[in-house]
């Protein structure tokens, strides 16, 4: 299993961030060719030590890496990237991995 995880720093305006990322972006990734699951996080995005400058975490899930980066090379991958421009001018960071139990 590998995943694509989006940390999205905060918005200048949060309702109108999270009205296109629900109602548009989410819509638009679950359509990645290879996309397992999507998870995003639910209420503030904090530290251990209290707040974080990120306001929602996404995780996507793939079979491997080169999965997501075949997923991310399609047009539906494309048409995602795309979209952050509409909604995400704070700032996102986007890692990859591959994960393993232990």
């Amino acid at each position: 299993m590998a995943k694509l995880v989006a940390l999205y720093k905060k918005p200048a305006d949060k309702a109108a961030f999270d009205s296109h990322y629900f109602s548009k972006h989410i819509p638009i990734a679950r359509k990645i060719p290879g996309l397992r699951g999507y998870e995003v996080s639910s209420g503030p995005v904090g530290t251990p030590a209290g707040e974080s400058s990120f306001h929602l975490v996404a995780l996507l899930s793939f079979d491997s890496l080169e999965a997501i980066q075949q997923g991310m090379a399609s047009p539906e991958g494309a048409a995602t990237a795309a979209d952050l421009a509409n909604f995400a001018q704070a700032g996102v960071d986007l890692l990859i991995f591959d994960t393993k139990e232990v």
